[in-house]
């Protein structure tokens, strides 16, 4: 026992001596998707302007020419997923048709610090896309004029906040999106009205006394750990990625546990998309036809001003197909469009 503490402690001082460097990932593979033969893939450590130490994997296409710089794509999400996932799945695809792709896990999840764990910010993760730009901008093989994001399920509402602060996003592409901030206060669908959020208030804001009586953090329910068949189609659609080997991840939120409860109060009372609409550079939101989330989108597209902004309808795709399903999610259109905008 002894020695598996020492081991840990270790590993940890280690990689926190690391902590500010990119370092060779030579760990085995530990991704939700088949890893490519044409790309190489580097572990990174990065701080955002709160003192967040954010961690990524950088895909770099291996026929790369190092006296050159090369466009890039940061890549984040689903909101409670982690970069073994779908993000990085993304970036891997992406440094496959030539860029410099970093997928990277939230502050408070997966390998990114952050306590308590587990919690979620409309400010700090939006915040999180703007470090990893940092990071992108003094990348040896990134060219800083040309970055673009790539902002996945709820990370798409946080990737279009960060686009109307960040002018350095130069074009975002948001996919299957969730605005957080509208679903958190008003439920899906609008569906609650004042009387029914300000319940919702009392209950998470006694949870907050409760939680400091406690010196500990509730965690609200995630995905149930088996279907009874009664469930809403996009729940179902949740546990088949999730909880399947198709996408279980064992430090992804959804894939094991919930969110901390209280989180949802600061998404109640922070808007995300308030300044969408000065948004000046480009963006491509993607949707599928079938997904319970198009409402999203479709709102959040009617706010953008301009003739380089997008929307793409994925015909009969769900929600969850534009996580993993390569039949779906448009690359070609993606690639297309970073090419025209990220020059």
């Amino acid at each position: 026992m002894k020695k598996i503490i020492l081991s840990i402690m270790l590993t940890f001082i280690m990689g926190a001596c690391n902590m500010n460097n990119s370092e060779k990932q030579t760990e085995i593979w530990d991704k939700t998707f088949k890893q490519s033969d044409n790309v190489s893939v580097e572990k990174v450590y990065f701080k955002n302007r709160y003192g967040f130490t954010l961690a990524g994997d950088v895909y770099i296409p291996k026929n790369i020419d190092k006296s050159k710089k090369y466009p890039a794509v940061a890549v984040s999400g689903p909101f409670g997923a982690v970069k073994e996932q779908a993000s990085g799945l993304y970036a891997q695809t992406m440094a496959e048709r030539g860029f410099i792709a970093l997928a990277f896990d939230a502050s408070y999840t997966g390998e990114s610090s952050g306590e308590p764990r587990n919690t979620a910010s409309p400010d700090i993760n939006t915040e999180d896309f703007s470090a990893a730009v940092d990071f992108l901008s003094n990348y040896e093989y990134a060219d800083a004029e040309k970055i673009g994001i790539i902002g996945i399920c709820g990370f798409g509402g946080f990737g279009l906040n960060a686009a109307a602060i960040d002018t350095r996003i130069k074009a975002a592409i948001i996919s299957t999106m969730y605005d957080m901030s509208r679903v958190t206060a008003n439920g899906y669908f609008d569906s609650l009205d004042k009387d029914a959020r300000y319940k919702l208030k009392e209950t998470l804001n006694k949870q907050r006394t409760i939680d400091f009586k406690n010196n500990s953090y509730a965690i609200a329910a995630g995905l149930p750990e088996k279907l009874n068949g009664d469930e809403e189609q996009f729940v179902k659609d949740y546990y088949n990625y999730y909880k399947t080997p198709r996408g279980y991840h064992k430090r992804s939120i959804n894939s094991n546990s919930g969110w901390n409860m209280t989180s949802s109060l600061s998404f109640i009372n922070m808007p995300l998309l308030s300044y969408a609409s000065e948004i000046k550079n480009a963006v491509l939101i993607i949707h599928g036809e079938k997904a319970h989330s198009r409402y999203f989108s479709e709102d959040a597209f009617k706010l953008l001003q301009g003739d380089n902004k997008e929307l793409m309808i994925i015909d009969n795709a769900s929600h969850v197909d534009l996580y993993d399903n390569l039949e779906k999610i448009p690359f070609n259109k993606m690639v297309e469009f970073f090419n025209t905008y990220l020059k």
